[in-house]
């Protein structure tokens, strides 16, 4: 058998599912429920996406109901709502990732200069655990702090002298609670992310470093960072892909009547449509549009991370 058979019959047996299969299937029966999860609950459910073209009802499902091609989007882009959704939806969402992405960046830098061990694990504990309480218990926290009449905020303001505001009525407060409180959940839990990063610097460039006169900060500035910019581009990415997926649950139960003007987003709009109207195909177009615009995101940054020589999703 000559050499070039033999690399055909290597390269054969190297790209030939069968026989990968055959001499490695117990890796592919771990593999089987996270496949069939996704198949079940994120591709099935894609079949239903089609009342979003129908005037459906559940009497006559998905085949019964007639098709309305493209009229339940030109209803959403044509209300007076849509306006006041996207720019609220952008707003809340642009502005939660200029001031909440840097945060956890911030904090795994500094966390990672703490020199003693069990000061360190401490922080990292303080920092992380908001993250594991429930939202419902957040929103009453919210409530309860910033209440107008027995809140700590607001008894504090009254020492000093000023009269209370009513925080969760007024719509130009609602952005600030909304991000504020965001970034105190979750900033600790995404520090994780950055401090697993760090773990992978090597300690010869800090040594070498102090050896050429490097203070920390030049340090953090020219090792540790560069050494988490390809997980910052790749967090960064899924990010703007998510821009226009507001968190559903803590914005609305942190809705009043009164700050509706700028809490008013897609996804609450989504869900009362849907739900409470029982506007299936309306609802549906709204979703579907939703998830388009986050694609067209993703894609076009993750071209620009790309051609940045930067890392990317793919």
């Amino acid at each position: 058998m000559t050499s070039t058979t033999v690399e055909e019959e290597v390269a054969h047996r190297h790209y030939s599912l069968g026989p990968r299969i055959k001499n490695s299937w117990q890796l592919y029966v771990l593999l089987t429920p996270a496949l069939v999860y996704l198949v079940v609950f994120k591709y099935w459910p894609m079949y239903g996406a089609q009342i979003a073209f129908r005037n459906y009802s559940p009497a006559g499902g998905f085949f019964g109901s007639p098709w309305v091609g493209l009229k339940h989007f030109e209803r959403f882009i044509n209300s007076f709502q849509f306006e006041l959704l996207m720019v609220n939806t952008l707003t809340i969402n642009t502005l939660g990732l200029l001031l909440a992405f840097p945060v956890p960046i911030l904090l795994a830098l500094l966390v990672n200069q703490l020199a003693h061990e069990r000061f360190k694990r401490l922080v990292q504990t303080v920092l992380y655990t908001p993250s594991f309480i429930s939202v419902v218990v957040v929103v009453g926290m919210i409530f309860l702090l910033f209440s107008p009449r027995s809140g700590i905020v607001n008894n504090v303001i009254q020492l000093a002298g000023g009269d209370p505001i009513f925080f969760l009525g007024d719509p130009g407060w609602f952005r600030p609670l909304y991000i504020g409180s965001d970034i105190w959940q979750n900033a600790g839990f995404s520090m994780i992310i950055y401090l697993a990063a760090l773990t992978a610097v090597d300690p010869s460039l800090h040594e070498a470093a102090k050896v050429d006169g490097a203070n920390k900060f030049r340090r953090v500035w020219h090792i540790d960072l560069p050494s988490i910019l390809p997980v910052i581009t790749i967090l960064f990415i899924l990010a703007i892909g998510n821009i226009f997926n507001l968190g559903f649950e803590k914005i609305y139960l942190m809705q009043t009547p009164l700050n509706l003007p700028s809490s008013e987003v897609i996804n609450t709009y989504v869900y009362k449509a849907g739900l409470q109207q029982a506007q299936f195909s309306y609802s549906a177009a709204i979703g579907l549009f939703n998830s388009v615009l986050n694609l067209v995101l993703l894609l076009v940054f993750n071209g620009v991370a790309k051609k940045a020589n930067q890392s990317s999703l793919w």
